[in-house]
């Protein structure tokens, strides 16, 4: 081959070998972008899966720390709640301390207001829907006055009679209510709530006030009121542990009669002890959540109870409340050997009026009134003592409305004050058919300043008490015609309470029995033969 041939075959060649160089470089490049493409592609499916798993973590702790979040702010919240309540708690407490402590901090005797005078028309509210609500309600509508009645129950005695506000007594929103549609306040009972007793007489008018009511609620104030004005009490000492019952029975000698110093009534919260061997047992009975500790030799010795020695002041509204820990707060009384046991409803009006009601003998029977007999049967001049001390205590302590003195009358014609009630009273509840004017009326006349009644006795009495045993037979009793039981010329008089429930030993109802002679009306309740069970 020629040169030139040569040199054109191999241009040639090395054309067609720079041109499969040139494929096999192109192909090389196609598969190597395929293939990083390829790990790209992978990479990024890696990557998603990372950023994905990432994210579904991220969002799950998201979720977590969100739901802690909550968590923490609704434990905040229930944390502020529960402080918040307690400090609600404790702002009410600290009110109800403050208004009572302004009550007794004041003249403690002294009525809140000038005394206003409320005609016929006025509105009187009355804390408690018991029967003695009822009666006094009934009492007051006959002269022309509107009641409304604070209770908790749903069909309460007194709001069949009268419009009712349900609720609890300590409820502050139920009092103000009670506030705004009356215009006066009065009470049925000496256990209501002091802290709202307190309230409404700065909130509204209540002319007994809340002092007398703070000291009648406890014994051991009461006591020291009682002797305050100059009235003699049955000894006693305060006591709030078994050592000191057992010091204090020993000082005042047995018998004695343990009494909590609040609350009981109808022979509730108390036992007589007869036997040192009883002490420990009465404790229990009386105060059944307390420890007996040890004694200690150092402790000081039970408060006497003469003219307020030992007794806190009655300004200071701790007094015998400051006992330490939980230790009960109980009152020892000497049992007095009594020839009876009376009662005097004596009655002040906000002007300062006084009048009493005659006295009258009390027969209980299980620690709950059964008769109360009038005359008593004890001489004149012990029922005008009786009088005496009744009005003298009434006046002394200021009070306006009514207030029950329960004495014993001993042997030697001696009167001991036993408790003080001040509102009506079972034992005046022969005043509704045997007096010019009733305990309810003149209740309502010293409250609303109106001249007080004339108390002069028309006929003599016996009330006797009609229990949830008695309450069917005492029924027929008093209102069929029986001519045996009508021989001795008894009247009887038939008042029952509404009570929805009737029980053994709950009190339902009475009678007034109106006879020439009192023996004819012991001799109807002994012949009907209802009261011997």
């Amino acid at each position: 081959m020629k040169p030139e041939e040569l040199k054109g075959a191999g241009l040639e060649g090395g054309a067609e070998q720079a041109a499969g160089r040139g494929e096999a470089e192109r192909t090389a490049e196609a598969e190597g972008r395929a293939e990083r493409a390829y790990r790209d592609e992978a990479g990024a499916e890696r990557v998603t899966e990372t950023e994905d798993a990432g994210l579904e973590g991220g969002a799950e702790q998201a979720v977590e720390r969100e739901a802690a979040k909550r968590t923490a702010e609704a434990e905040g919240r229930a944390e502020r709640a529960d402080r918040d309540e307690a400090g609600a708690e404790r702002v009410t407490e600290a009110e109800d301390a403050g208004r009572i402590g302004r009550a007794a901090a004041a003249d403690v005797w002294t009525a809140a207001e000038p005394p206003r005078t409320l005609l016929p028309g006025a509105t009187i509210g009355v804390l408690g829907g018991g029967q003695l609500g009822r009666m006094l309600a009934l009492s007051g509508s006959a002269m022309g006055y509107r009641f409304v009645a604070l209770d908790p129950a749903q069909d309460a005695p007194c709001g069949q009679v009268t419009p009712q506000i349900t609720a609890a007594y300590n409820d502050r929103d139920a009092a103000r209510e009670l506030a705004r549609r009356a215009d006066v306040i009065t009470y049925e009972f000496e256990n209501v709530d002091a802290g709202v007793a307190a309230l409404l007489t700065e909130e509204s008018y209540v002319p007994q006030g809340s002092a007398l009511l703070y000291t009648t609620q406890h014994r051991l104030r009461e006591k020291a009121a009682i002797e305050a004005a100059g009235v003699p009490v049955a000894p006693y000492r305060k006591v709030g542990s078994l050592a000191e019952l057992e010091a204090a029975a020993a000082d005042l000698g047995l018998p004695c009669v343990l009494k909590t110093a609040t609350g009981g009534y109808d022979g509730k919260g108390q036992a007589v002890i007869r036997r040192p061997e009883e002490l420990a047992a009465a404790f229990r009975q009386v105060a059944p959540g307390a420890a007996a500790p040890a004694p200690q030799a150092s402790a000081a010795p039970a408060s006497p109870g003469t003219s307020g020695a030992g007794v806190a002041p009655l300004t200071d509204t701790a007094s015998a409340e400051a006992a330490p820990g939980n230790a009960p707060e109980l009152v020892l009384e000497k049992f007095i050997a009594f020839q009876c046991e009376i009662s005097v409803i004596a009655a002040r009006s906000a002007s300062g009026e006084v009048k009493s009601f005659p006295p009258a003998e009390n027969i209980h029977v299980n620690n709950i009134l059964h008769l109360s007999i009038v005359p008593a049967r004890v001489p004149e001049e012990i029922q005008r003592r009786a009088c005496e001390l009744a009005e003298k205590i009434v006046s002394g302590m200021g009070a306006v409305g009514l207030l029950a003195v329960e004495m014993f009358v001993t042997k030697d014609g001696e009167l001991f004050v036993n408790e003080l009630a001040p509102r009506p009273h079972n034992s005046g509840h022969y005043t509704m058919d045997a007096c010019v004017t009733s305990q309810f009326e003149q209740h309502v006349r010293a409250i609303c300043n109106l001249p007080l009644g004339e108390t002069t006795l028309l006929t003599p009495v016996v009330m006797v008490n009609v229990l949830g045993q008695h309450l069917d037979g005492a029924i027929q009793a008093a209102c069929r015609a029986d001519e045996e039981a009508n021989k001795p010329g008894v009247s009887p008089k038939l008042h029952i309470y509404g009570k929805t429930e009737s029980k053994t030993g709950r009190k339902m109802g009475h009678i007034n029995l109106l006879c020439k002679d009192t023996g004819d009306g012991l001799s109807w309740v002994e012949q009907t033969n209802l009261w011997r069970n």
